[in-house]
């Protein structure tokens, strides 16, 4: 099935039955704790994402977004709108593009698992890292933008802004393999060769390890609201994944996207292989690259490969996540069953990514 993916993900629709809640339950607790609140409160939930549930609240003066856990049974430590919360509690006091934190809620009698409200950012999300419909010169500006965005992000001493504690930083990549494989069992549908290869792999072939900063986790352009007028970051979204990490890690996910098997499925996570680039106005890979190295003096080329390896791994990991929470009923999206097309091609490019590190160690 062939899907525009900026149609089928933007905007929102009439909330799932699996997923609503009692607005006036709602309602009533936040008159009581937010400033300026008042009904009467429409609900409605965002097409986009596939992992917390997430809600456009509207009242007659203002708009706001609700993120929660999904209900049912959920993978060890996923889902962390806790974490999600604080950390965008820290980077909103930096100035940092992020929507205002308004309120966190673990008391799960109010819709059913814990949430939090935050402000509701009005601009744009591009679906397609291409771009459809903007001129070269736009996607010029906005890729700059989304590339020093990252790099400001790292360039924050995680103890400056009060999350010291937020993760144990060093030998991240190691604790992220283990952690991904230990998840990719626990939702494994099939046997995939190259997922048992990369197991096996990457714990040998780690990347050295960085300086310790704060990591996203699951950076990419469809997680940017874009100004409506200007090419630049109103707000970063989705920090379910957050914790201290090695920032080229955290980088070099969003590289992925210069690489990504193609897809015309709704299964398809976003691709810019196959584009003419240079027509475009969005830069290769490698002038990418130097740019990030330019604004902060950390520079992924000597271990791309594993880097990229490790990535894709990784992403095949998050998906198999999803198609598991298929087989357990909790799944939040509509394309989620399709997601399992696209763990196989996701695991073939990381195999290839191990394969060209091997030929580059002289392995």
């Amino acid at each position: 099935m062939s899907i525009d993916r900026q149609q089928a993900f933007s905007g929102t629709k009439d909330v799932a039955v699996s997923l609503r809640f009692d607005a006036g339950r709602l309602s009533d607790y936040l008159a009581a704790r937010v400033a300026n609140f008042a009904g009467p409160l429409t609900v409605r939930q965002f097409k986009g994402g596939q992992s917390n549930p997430t809600y456009l609240l509207e009242t007659p003066t203002r708009r706001y977004v609700l993120r929660r856990k999904p209900p049912g049974k959920l993978l060890p430590s996923a889902h962390a709108v806790d974490r999600e919360y604080r950390v965008m509690r820290a980077l909103y006091a930096q100035g940092f593009p992020v929507a205002e934190p308004i309120l966190y809620c673990a008391d799960e009698s109010v819709v059913g698992t814990a949430f939090y409200v935050m402000s509701f950012v009005a601009g744009r999300v591009f679906w397609e890292p291409w771009m459809p419909g903007a001129r070269a010169e736009e996607r010029t500006a906005v890729y700059d933008a989304m590339n020093a965005t990252i790099a400001r992000l790292h360039s924050y001493d995680p103890a400056a802004i009060g999350l010291a504690d937020f993760g144990k930083g060093e030998n991240y990549v190691a604790r992220q393999v283990a952690r991904w494989s230990t998840q990719y069992r626990a939702s494994e549908t099939e046997v995939i060769e190259e997922m048992e290869r990369l197991i096996e792999w990457l714990p040998r072939r780690l990347p050295p390890p960085g300086p310790t900063r704060l990591v996203h986790g699951d950076y990419r352009l469809d997680n940017l609201i874009v100004a409506q007028d200007a090419p630049v970051v109103a707000a970063v979204l989705d920090w379910e994944l957050s914790t201290l990490g090695d920032p080229l890690a955290d980088f070099t996910y969003h590289l992925m996207a210069w690489h990504m098997p193609r897809s015309e499925s709704a299964a398809g996570t976003a691709s810019l292989h196959g584009h003419n680039l240079k027509a475009l106005g969005i830069p290769s890979m490698e002038d990418y690259i130097a740019a990030y190295a330019a604004r902060t003096g950390l520079d992924p080329r000597p271990h791309l490969p594993v880097y990229l390896a490790y990535n894709f791994f990784r992403i095949a990991a998050i998906l198999q996540g999803i198609v598991g929470r298929v087989r357990d009923g909790t799944a939040t999206s509509e394309f989620a069953p399709t997601k399992a097309e696209m763990v196989r091609p996701l695991a073939q490019k990381a195999w290839e990514f191990a394969l060209e590190a091997d030929r580059a160690g002289g392995r």
